[in-house]
């Protein structure tokens, strides 16, 4: 039987991507994105709850991500889960679930940002994502 593994989300950067390069020399961006909803809680008050997701791109749309996106902006994601594991320095087993980008659209004009601006509902794709694995030797992050 087949399986499913797909995210898609809407929200806004929670802080500036961060581009950094493997051993391998493939760019990997990681930023997270803030997806809020509200609600009406038993006591009649609307509320709004937020969730935070970590986000990993790899190669050309890791390059586009570092170079459009910022802080504040808002923008689609659509990827897969992924949890990773590692030692930590303590010895204690760690697990991270981040979502691996395959398409990123840029929902808002960057209006005179420094950094360079993309039209809004740019859309970029990670060609290689839809089959490539991610290695975790690879990560040069913890």
């Amino acid at each position: 039987m087949a399986s499913l593994n797909k995210v898609m989300l809407i929200g806004n950067l929670g802080k500036d991507p961060e581009m950094k390069y493997t051993a391998n020399g493939k760019a990997v961006t990681t930023f997270s994105l803030a997806c809020s909803r509200t609600y009406n809680a038993n006591d009649g008050e609307r509320r709004e709850e937020t969730d935070w997701f970590d986000i990993v791109a790899w190669e050309k749309l890791a390059e586009l991500c570092s170079q459009f996106l910022q802080k504040g902006r808002k923008a689609y994601v659509e990827g897969r889960l992924h949890t990773r594991s590692w030692e930590g320095q303590d010895g204690q087993k760690r697990y991270r679930t981040e979502v691996i980008a395959q398409t990123v659209l840029f929902l808002d004009s960057a209006g005179g940002n420094s950094r360079g601006g993309a039209a809004p509902m740019d859309r970029f794709e990670d060609a290689a994502a839809a089959g490539a694995a991610v290695d975790p030797d690879d990560l040069p992050f913890e």
